[in-house]
Order: C-alpha cells, then structure tokens, then sequence
C-alpha cells in the first residue's frame, strides 16, 4: 500500500505578461520527463487496491514569464510541488490560487482550472501522477 501513496503530478499553467498573454494552443509543451514506471525499484507490480494496476508518471514543467495554459482538468491525482517562480491558477468560480516555490498540494480534479506565470521568471514545476492504465493525465476543456 506505500506504492499507492506515492505522488503525482502535471499541470497545465497559464501565463500571463503585464500587458500581454500568450495562451497555450493545446496540450502544454515544455513539460520535461523524469519516469513513467508501473513497477518499484524491485520489479514489484504497482497495483490499486482493486487490483488494477498503477502507473505514476512524474514530470517538470516549466512555465514562461508571460505564458497561460488552455483550461483543463485531471483525470487521475496529481500531486504538484513548485521549484520555482509563483503560479497563478484561476479555478473559475472556485476562486484563484497563488503558489509560491516550496508550495506543494494535491491539484483539483473535477474543476476545470489554468495556470499562469505573472512573474518575471521561469515556473519550475514537479508533477506527478498518480496513474491506472487508461486514467488520462490532462483532460482539455472542450
């Protein structure tokens, strides 16, 4: 049941310049690999407990000064830890919410949110998510 409590992650985040903002066309594309793994270090199956298996994807993304992300949601828990810069996400009608380098949370799952980089540098993001074969990582708004 450890395996299950490992943490994931991926954002999509809007950016926004002062007086200009560049909206992303589609899925966010400065998003940096790190593991995809459906099996521990031991060659144990990670598996929920229903026994569907897991796969945990982790990931950083970086967000421009300057940059939005289209709206989205997440298909599976995403556990979200900020290296640096601060990021803006607006949850529309839940309000918005200002992370800051050394924030980390668990990013909503059925609210449709952005994110966006007010600020004057990068936003370095640790992404993780907590994944099943079939979960989708980011589900863009229609």
């Amino acid at each position: 049941m450890s395996t299950f409590t490992r943490i994931a992650l991926l954002m999509g985040w809007i950016l926004c310049a002062p007086l200009q903002v560049v909206h992303a066309q589609g899925p966010y594309q400065k998003v940096q690999p790190l593991l995809t793994a459906s099996r521990t270090v031991l060659d144990e199956p990670l598996v929920l407990p229903d026994g569907r298996p897991m796969n945990i994807t982790s990931t950083i993304v970086t967000i421009d000064p300057g940059e939005e992300t289209a709206w989205h949601q997440h298909g599976v828990p995403l556990y979200a830890y900020i290296l640096a810069g601060e990021v803006t996400i607006d949850y529309g009608d839940q309000g918005t919410r200002t992370f800051a380098p050394g924030s980390a949370f668990m990013e909503a799952m059925n609210h449709w949110h952005r994110g966006t980089n007010r600020g004057n540098v990068p936003v370095r993001i640790l992404a993780v998510y907590i994944g099943w074969q079939g979960g989708n990582h980011v589900i863009p708004k229609p």
